[in-house]
């Protein structure tokens, strides 16, 4: 049960980062979930495990985290795109 909560907090802090920067991740849901997760492992490793926990995630080190993931996403995918058109 305890994974479950992890994902649900995970797709829970993806969407937040998502409607903080207006950006959508690919895939939905299940890039919401993995941009949470992702987003709260680097917002670990980087020393921002502030705030509340929820499911093993630390909700505000979590958003910056995925905050941060979405932004590089972002910027990759616009320099893809670049190069397809040139």
């Amino acid at each position: 049960m305890g994974w479950i909560i992890t994902l649900i907090v995970g797709g829970i802090i993806g969407w937040l980062a998502g409607v903080v920067l207006g950006k959508d991740m690919p895939l939905g849901i299940i890039g919401n979930i993995i941009a949470g997760l992702v987003g709260a492992s680097i917002g670990n490793s980087l020393g921002l495990d502030i705030g509340p926990s929820v499911g093993g995630i630390s909700i505000v080190g979590g958003i910056l985290g995925a905050i941060i993931l979405i932004l590089i996403v972002s910027f990759v995918m616009k320099a893809v795109a670049g190069k397809k058109k040139a």
